[in-house]
């Protein structure tokens, strides 16, 4: 494999899991319930690509009011 590939999928790699991350953080900034952003985490974690599809799609909206 050439290196050119290598560093490809590394970069490839490295933007999805910062998607990733940055999916899982947006989840649990979000205003619904313990339990929903759980099963979100975990959807994105063990699926990368897929789970970040459907987040993309159909994933919590809005960010939770700070408490008083």
């Amino acid at each position: 494999m050439s290196t050119f590939l290598s560093l490809t999928f590394i970069g490839v790699a490295v933007i999805i899991v910062l998607l990733d991350l940055w999916a899982i953080v947006s989840v649990f900034r979000s205003d619904k319930d313990v339990n929903a952003k759980a099963l979100w985490a975990l959807l994105i974690a063990i699926f990368p690509i897929v789970g970040l599809a459907i987040w993309g799609i159909a994933g919590p909206r809005g960010l939770a009011e700070p408490p008083p």
